[in-house]
């Protein structure tokens, strides 16, 4: 007897779905006795659901798939975390099994989700919410079981890694990396998810949830994006020995959960310093694995496609096998998050300073005076007249020792002439 399915959202990823399922059907039959039907697709375009051929199972109301007796499994890919939220939720007090790739609602709601899918005994699987095509959450819940991870570092969003991509290895603008970028379709017309870090944020709030057995909100997510990284801070960072990603931080400490999103200038030898591009990476260390990594395409059709059908298919074994969800909610613990302030790490400091007699003394008074070491500085003249950009590196310093000496400097007259500095942390 077939596990029938229902999709709501025909947009890349659903049409992706489809796609693969009219595809591989037979062969998920043949080879894993899986026998899977997609019996009805919702959307509010009717148009999608023509292209991909499933005219004849289009509803416009996702109501009809929850209240459908016959329908085990509802894959939710419209994102969002306002209609999207109600039909998880629904589907589940409904009885059904989901799936979904809704990282935004599985990081601010996902105490809810989890806790309703407990209750009614039933499955929520999520793995194309992180990492697109990458897989990730499957591997936390289960191949690195048992592991205490001590720590995640990722790139996790596609459109940062290939504007950064871009400005670093050609000199692009942010401005014109964004806008090539747009025009690739890499980046929404509105592109506020990706560039201020929220999508990130939201991401690696869901792997340090699973990673370190504590609830992490998006709201928890010290979160900073990267409008304010020029090709000269790249070109820097190059100089020095670094390449300059948009990274998702997340460390056990002994205080909590360390949990944060920014730029970060990371060595050239270090592996994620070479993905490029579109592509992802998510770095895990373990007490007992050591270190690996998961590389591959975090975006686009047929790899979040890839990731949702993966899971619609262990589901449908599990239903098959009369198996109970394995792995539910593992948030045992209450860790508490670390504040940002309390981060100590190692900076770079990029300020547009007049190019006069004094500055560099008068700024690094400052940096003596809240105790910021500096391992190097070097001053740089720019295309504007009398102007230069001067560079700090610090060694390891407090994060909120840090902004007192950016304020402070700020403050001084007629020094700073271009703006609020470009500051970046740096793990070595």
């Amino acid at each position: 007897m077939a596990i029938k399915i229902g999709l709501v959202g025909t947009g890349t990823v659903g049409g992706g779905c489809i796609d693969i399922l009219k595809k591989h059907q037979a062969d998920f039959k043949r080879h894993f006795g899986i026998d899977v039907e997609l019996v009805a697709v919702c959307s509010k375009n009717p148009e999608q659901a023509a292209e991909h051929g499933v005219e004849e199972l289009f509803t416009d109301d996702y109501k009809t798939i929850i209240n459908n007796p016959e329908i085990d499994i509802v894959v939710e890919l419209i994102g969002g975390t306002t209609i999207a939220k109600d039909v998880i939720l629904e589907a589940l007090a409904a009885g059904k099994n989901v799936v979904t790739a809704n990282k935004a609602v599985m990081a601010t709601c996902g105490e809810q989700v989890m806790s309703l899918a407990e209750e009614m005994g039933k499955e929520i699987a999520f793995e194309a919410s992180v990492g697109g095509g990458i897989p990730i959450i499957d591997p936390l819940k289960h191949s690195l079981i048992a592991n205490e991870i001590t720590s995640i570092m990722g790139i996790v969003n596609g459109t940062t890694n290939y504007m950064l991509t871009r400005m670093g290895e050609d000199g692009l603008s942010y401005d014109e990396a964004l806008r090539e970028a747009q025009q690739k379709g890499f980046a929404e017309a509105d592109p506020t998810a990706d560039v201020d870090g929220f999508d990130a944020a939201a991401k690696i709030a869901i792997l340090a949830s699973i990673a370190f057995n504590s609830r992490v909100t998006m709201d928890q997510v010290f979160c900073e994006g990267i409008r304010r990284i020029s090709a000269t801070d790249m070109k820097s960072a190059r100089d020095m020995g670094f390449a300059v990603k948009l990274v998702a931080h997340a460390k056990r400490t002994k205080k909590g959960i360390a949990v944060r999103v920014h730029p970060t200038m990371i060595p050239l030898e270090h592996q994620l310093a070479h993905v490029d591009g579109v592509y992802n990476a998510i770095y895990v260390v373990g007490d007992a694995v050591g270190e690996t990594m998961f590389f591959g395409e975090g975006a686009g059709a047929g790899p979040a496609a890839s990731a949702v059908m993966g899971d619609v298919l262990e589901v449908a074994r599990h239903l098959k096998l009369g198996i109970k969800p394995i792995v539910g909610c593992t948030c045992t613990d209450d860790l508490s998050i670390v504040p940002i302030e309390d981060l100590k790490t190692k900076y770079y400091i990029r300020f547009v300073v007049a190019d006069k007699p004094g500055v560099l003394a008068a700024t690094a008074e400052i940096f003596n005076r809240y105790d910021v070491s500096v391992q190097t500085v070097t001053q740089k003249g720019t295309k504007a007249r009398d102007a230069v950009d001067l560079v700090f590196l610090t060694h390891t310093a407090e994060e909120g020792a840090v902004h007192s000496v950016v304020e402070d400097i700020l403050a001084l007259d007629g020094v700073v002439v271009g703006g609020y500095p470009s500051i970046i942390r740096v793990e070595d």
